[in-house]
C-alpha cells in the first residue's frame, strides 16, 4: 500500500476512536466521560458501563461487519451494486431469525445466545448460494442478479409476514421493531457473541485480500496465477454470510451500509482490497456509529430505528449509482 493510503487508514482509525468516545456521552441522558472518576455519580457510571458503552461498541462491530460483507460481495461478483440487502441475503437471514423468534426451542443458555445467529447464518447462506450459482451462468448479468435479489426479498418478506401473522403480541412487536433495525437491545453478552464471530472472519477476509484482487481479473486468469478459485469463493461466501448473519440476528435489518461504504472506500483508497477491506471495516463502523447516535438523540427521549436512517442515506446513493452506470454505458 502507498503511504497516502496508509495515512488515510490511520486518519480514519483516529477519527473513529475520537467519535466513539464522544458518542458515549450522547443520548436521551447526557453522560459526560468524566463521571467515570467522579465518586458521587455511581448510578450514572453504571448506566454508562452497562447500557451506553455496549451499544456504542455494538454499533462499531455491526457497522464494520455489514460494510465488510458488502465489500466481499462486490469483490466476489465484481460489481459495485452487489449488496447483502439488495441481493436478498439479509432477507434470508431475517426470515430465519423470524422463524426462530416465533418457534423458539429450549436450549442451554450458551446455545440460546448463538442460536439466532446460527439460524440467520443458515438463511443467509441459502440465499447466498442461490445467488452465487446463478451468477456463474453464462447468461448472467447485473439485471438478472438484481431480479433474483428482488424475488428472494419478496419471498422471504412474505414468509416473514406469515410468521408475524401467526405470532403473539410480544413476538409481533419484537419482529416489527427488529425488522426496522435497532441497537436498543445491546448488552455485553450480545456484543461478545457478535465480536467472537466478526474478528476471526475479518482476519480471514483480510488474509485473502490479495487473492480477492486476483479474482478481479476473472476466474480463468486467477486460476492461471495459482489461485484455487472455487475454494476461495466458498470461503468468502461463508465469511460474508457469517458477517450478515451475526449483524441481522442482533440488530435486525440495517440496509445500504454494505452498498455505500465499500464504494466510497474504492473511490478514496483505490481498488486494492488490502486497503479497501480495513477501510470498509473502519468506515462502516463510523457510519453506523454516527447514524445510531443521531437515532438516539434526534427525537429523544424516544428513539428512531437506525435502519430507517441508513435507508434514507443509502436509497439516494443507490439511485445515483444506477444512473451513473447507465451514463457510462450509454
Amino acid at each position: 500500500m502507498s503511504r497516502r493510503v496508509t495515512c488515510s487508514l490511520w486518519l480514519l482509525g483516529l477519527l473513529l476512536a475520537s467519535l466513539t468516545l464522544l458518542a458515549t456521552g450522547f443520548g436521551a441522558l447526557r453522560l459526560p466521560v468524566d463521571l467515570l472518576w467522579r465518586q458521587e455519580d455511581d448510578a450514572l457510571r453504571q448506566i454508562w458501563l452497562t447500557i451506553r458503552l455496549p451499544r456504542v461498541l455494538l454499533a462499531l462491530v455491526i457497522g464494520g461487519s455489514l460494510a465488510l460483507a458488502g465489500c466481499v460481495m462486490q469483490g466476489l461478483f465484481r460489481n459495485p451494486l452487489a449488496d447483502p440487502g439488495l441481493l436478498g441475503i439479509s432477507s434470508g437471514a431475517a426470515c430465519a431469525v423470524a422463524l426462530w423468534v416465533v418457534l423458539p426451542l429450549s436450549l442451554p443458555p450458551l446455545f440460546m445466545l448463538y442460536a439466532p445467529m446460527l439460524a440467520a447464518f443458515l438463511g443467509a447462506l441459502a440465499a447466498t448460494g442461490v445467488i452465487f450459482v446463478l451468477s456463474q451462468q453464462r447468461d448472467s448479468s447485473l439485471s438478472r442478479l438484481l431480479l433474483v435479489g428482488i424475488a428472494i426479498n419478496a419471498l422471504c418478506g412474505a414468509a416473514t409476514g406469515v410468521l408475524s401473522w401467526v405470532s403473539n403480541d410480544t413476538q409481533l412487536r419484537q419482529l416489527s421493531l427488529w425488522g426496522m433495525g435497532s441497537l436498543g437491545q445491546a448488552q455485553w453478552s450480545t456484543l461478545l457473541a457478535v465480536t467472537s464471530i466478526m474478528i476471526p472472519t475479518v482476519l480471514i477476509v483480510w488474509r485473502l485480500a490479495a487473492t480477492l484482487n486476483l479474482l478481479q481479473l476473472g476466474e480463468e486468469e486467477a486460476h492461471y496465477l495459482g489461485v484455487d478459485v472455487k475454494n476461495v469463493q466458498r470461503i468468502l461466501l461463508v465469511c460474508s454470510a457469517l458477517l450478515v448473519a451475526a449483524a441481522v440476528a442482533v440488530s435486525g435489518v440495517i440496509g445500504f451500509i454494505g452498498l455505500v461504504v465499500p464504494h466510497l472506500m474504492r473511490m478514496w483508497l483505490g481498488s486494492d482490497h488490502r486497503a479497501v477491506v480495513p477501510g470498509s471495516v473502519l468506515a462502516g463502523a463510523l457510519l453506523l456509529l454516527v447514524a445510531d447516535t443521531v437515532a438516539r438523540t434526534l427525537v429523544a427521549p424516544a428513539e428512531m430505528p437506525v435502519g430507517l436512517l441508513t435507508s434514507l442515506l443509502g436509497a439516494p446513493w443507490f439511485l445515483w449509482l444506477i444512473f451513473r452506470r447507465e451514463g457510462q454505458h450509454g
